[in-house]
Order: structure tokens, then sequence, then C-alpha cells
């Protein structure tokens, strides 16, 4: 074999070298490098012919296309320099371009430049938006009447009855009855009154001088329970007083005040007519006074507040009267009056 022919083999050898079986190929034209070429071209004519162009053979990668330059080796990819000083890696291109050339990939920008003396903006905090359908919060309940504002109100008195009342028997009269345009008022003692439905702590047995009777009646026809309503009684109709010329009768609601304490009630009973300040079992536990009707009481320190033309019904609901007394205590101690 002539010099000529064996340098044809060895490089037809070369083109078809067989592929690793270690991964999935991808197809590269490999050619002969240029000296080769020329070696070959200058032989005879006799001898068998290159092939115009080498079969596309498969080149192993793993996990990318990695490019394959002429000389059967890979071409690392060249880092290009960008305009901000950052490297961008460019591939070479395979195929049948001049040797080496390379097609440049994009180019990070440099970021915009910053004004250092043009102060920042700071971005508009963004509100929560209202969850939909939401409705405007209920406005909050006023605070509670507290005893000095009661007492404060009533700190006065312009009297409406035509004399004063006891406030015992074979004692003075020194109690007259005030009012204002909302209500009438009078201060005195407060003796037990245990009449009306017997109970365990209200009966014949409890108080001396029981009755099983109240001047006005629960909405059943019976008689009120002093144990379980709080209730104050009015002095019964004299030429003294007539508490209904004042808007005042049976269910009207009344606010009693002892100390730091109020309390709710209903006018529920009537009493002599020459004697003032008395009220029920239970009006007198709500204030923390004695009930016991024989020892029980207080001698002074107690303020009755009859709103006028005000009226629970039924008579006998205490959590009405408690509602409806602090709506309306409320409305007299803010009225101008």
């Amino acid at each position: 074999m002539s010099r000529v022919q064996t340098l044809t083999v060895a490089v037809a050898g070369v083109a078809l070298l067989a592929p690793s079986a270690s991964s999935a190929a991808e197809p590269v034209h490999i050619r002969p490098s240029g000296t080769e070429a020329r070696r070959v071209a200058s032989g005879p004519a006799a001898g068998p012919a290159l092939p115009a162009a080498l079969p596309r053979v498969a080149v192993p990668h793993r996990g990318r296309a990695e490019p394959v330059a002429r000389d059967r080796t890979r071409e690392a990819l060249t880092p290009e320099a960008a305009p901000g000083g950052s490297a961008t890696p460019v591939p070479a291109t395979p195929g049948t371009g001049s040797p080496g050339a390379a097609v440049p990939g994009p180019v990070a920008s440099d970021p915009a430049p910053v004004d250092a003396a043009a102060p920042a903006t700071p971005a508009p905090a963004a509100s929560d938006p209202a969850p939909a359908g939401s409705e405007p919060s209920a406005p909050a309940s006023p605070a509670p009447v507290t005893a000095a504002d009661l007492l404060a109100k009533v700190s006065g008195c312009v009297p409406v009855s035509r004399g004063r009342y006891r406030k015992d028997r074979g004692t003075a009269a020194t109690v007259p009855v005030c009012g204002t345009r909302d209500a009438v008022f009078w201060k005195a003692d407060m003796d037990i009154d245990c009449d009306g439905r017997p109970s365990r702590r209200c009966n014949a047995r409890t108080d001396p001088y029981f009755s099983s009777s109240t001047a006005f009646a629960q909405s059943d026809g019976r008689a009120l329970s002093s144990e379980k309503l709080p209730y104050v009684v009015v002095p019964a109709p004299s030429g003294i007083w007539d508490y209904r010329d004042h808007g005042v009768r049976g269910g009207s609601v009344a606010a009693v005040v002892y100390r730091d304490r109020v309390s709710y009630a209903v006018v529920g009973d009537t009493g002599p007519t020459d004697i003032i300040g008395e009220a029920s079992y239970a009006a007198a536990t709500s204030l923390g006074i004695d009930p016991d009707p024989r020892s029980g009481g207080t001698p002074s320190g107690v303020t009755y507040i009859v709103f006028k033309d005000s009226r629970v019904t039924p008579l006998e609901d205490r959590e009405a009267a408690e509602a409806q007394g602090a709506r309306l205590a409320r409305e007299f101690v803010d009225s101008a009056d």
C-alpha cells in the first residue's frame, strides 16, 4: 500500500470512530484538518477519493449539548466581557462557518444610573381595603349613669308637694317631694316592704306587718313579689301630694341611689299618707342594704327618682325595668333641665 493510500485510510478511520454508549448522542460534522486535506489532495488520482462531506457521527454529551471542534476536541464556552464588566458565556457555533467563529449571545446591559442627589420617593403605603359587604361599625354605647351623675342632677330641690313627709311614725316631717320637668324625687330613709305574694323570706312569720296584697298587681292579676321584684313605695294620695298629678302610676320607672350604687325599679305599692321612704326586699338587696323586714333598712342616705310618664309592661318584668331605667337615667342626666 502506498503512502498516500495509507494516509487516506487513516483519515477515513478517524471520521468513523464509534461513539460511546454512556449517554444519548447528538449529530455533528467532523472534517479533517487543513493539513490532512492538502496531503490527500496532492496524492495520485488513482487512489480512493475522500468524500466531500464526512458522515454525521453521534458525539456523546452529559446533560447539555456542547460544541465539538473540527480537531475532535470539545470547545469550552468562551466568556465575553460585557459592557458592565460581567462575563457572558458565548458558545461557538458548530457547522460550516469559519473555524473558531462564534455568535455572541445576549449581553447584560448596565443598570440605569442612579442620581445620588435626587431624593428617593417612597412608595405609597397600600391601605387595606374594607371587606366587601362590610357594614360600618355601630357607635359605641354611652357609659352607664353613675350614682354621682344622678346625685349631681338632683342636688337642688323645687318642691312639688304642699307639705313634707315623715321618715317614720313619730318623727318630724322634713322630707319634701321635689320635681323637674322629667322626674320627681325625694331623699329619705329606706324601710323594707315585704308585702305581696308570700315567699320564703317575705311572709307573715318573717314580717309582723306583712300584707299579702300590693297596691298594683302584675299582669296575671296576682300581687307583686317583694322578694323578686325591685319596687318603690309612694305615699297614698293626700293633701300633701298626689303622685297621679305628676305622671306617676303603678309601673312607673324609678332610679334608687344609695352611696355609690344605682338600682332601677318600678312603682309597686303605696304606703301611709304621711310617711315616705320605703322599698321592696329585692330593691334593698340590689343596693347592698339589709333587706330584713324586722331589722333591716337604713335610716338615711337614699334618693328616689321617679321618671314622669314612664311605664314598664308587664309591670313584673325586671329586665325591662332595668333597661328602660338605664335609658331614662341617661336622658335625665344629659337634659338641660
